[in-house]
């Protein structure tokens, strides 16, 4: 691993740690306090916690070897990790969202001293995560999304402080439940992006931001290339993507395939961040064929190399 991901992991260990304990104080403080809200963020601090621990674990996993059983490695674990948490979180927002519909129509006492508390000392260690990431959110961009995760929570922070201050003040509870129905439409917008992320790379898509027709346009305007087709990118999980494509060459550049290859190589990894890529070469006089190549089911025949055995 090197030098600058262990300094990633060392400050995304040290935002995991105190969003750990955030998370375990406003669980304790909530059902203290008797404070919807509190508990509403803390499963806000729940989903953030997850996304710190999954940059952490897309780290450790780049680290890890494919193998000739996972030619990818162990990418898609985050891809995996990421369905099942948006399950659970949306799950989470749901029993929010019905508990205070319910508190809305009959509010409950809340005890506001612990829950002010608790919710600054939240605010604190979230400021302090954001800190310590910001320093690498513009270079990579697991650390970047765990960044605004953190800056999130501290936006719901905020709001459980004015919503204790306004309990505390004017003996209004209803502001508890009100707050806890704001804080679970923000968990529920935020698994279900993460259930619509995960699901679109597990079916294969375009990554987000990205287009087949922009790709084919970039790599058609390099010099020597005089089409391309049978092209399809797709995710390997958040932050990798992959190409196979068939490009057309000049012939005057029949001999300079290796160099031609170098360059789409670098025009993709510099405008599109495609680093995997499987390109084939085909020569000018050869047929052309459509940009996507439509794919069918075929018999699965058993034997080495194409050979069956009787």
């Amino acid at each position: 691993m090197s030098h600058i991901d262990n300094a990633i992991s060392r400050r995304l260990i040290f935002a995991i740690t105190l969003t750990a304990i955030t998370l375990i104080a406003e669980v304790i403080g909530g059902i203290w306090s008797n404070s919807l809200a509190l508990l509403s963020d803390a499963g806000h601090v729940f989903l953030d916690l997850f996304a710190l621990t999954l940059s952490l674990a897309a780290i450790k996993l780049a680290a890890q070897p494919p193998s000739d059983r996972h030619s990818y490695g162990w990418h898609r674990a985050e891809v995996l990790a990421s369905l099942i948490n948006g399950l659970t979180v949306f799950l989470m927002a749901i029993a929010i969202l019905y508990e205070g519909s319910k508190r809305l129509v009959a509010p409950e006492m809340v005890q506001t001293t612990p829950m002010l508390v608790i919710a600054v000392l939240g605010l604190i260690a979230n400021l302090s995560s954001a800190k310590a990431l910001h320093g690498h959110s513009h270079d990579d961009l697991n650390v970047k999304s765990a960044f605004l995760h953190v800056l999130g929570d501290a936006a719901a922070s905020v709001g459980v402080i004015a919503g204790a201050l306004l309990m505390r003040y004017t003996g209004w509870y209803q502001a508890d439940p009100i707050i806890s129905i704001a804080i679970g439409l923000l968990i529920l917008a935020g698994a279900g992006r993460l259930l619509r992320e995960a699901v679109h790379i597990l079916m294969e898509g375009v990554p987000r931001g990205m287009s087949v027709d922009r790709v084919a346009v970039c790599i058609r305007g390099i010099d020597g290339v005089s089409d391309v087709h049978h092209l399809n990118i797709w995710a390997v999980c958040s932050h990798i993507f992959a190409l196979s494509a068939h490009v057309e060459i000049e012939p005057e550049y029949d001999g300079k395939r290796e160099e031609l290859l170098h360059r789409i190589e670098h025009e993709l990894a510099h405008e599109f961040h495609i680093t995997h890529t499987t390109i084939q070469f085909d020569c000018t006089s050869c047929n052309g064929g459509p940009l996507i190549k439509e794919l069918s089911h075929t018999e699965r025949h058993s034997g080495s190399c194409g050979h069956s055995h009787s």
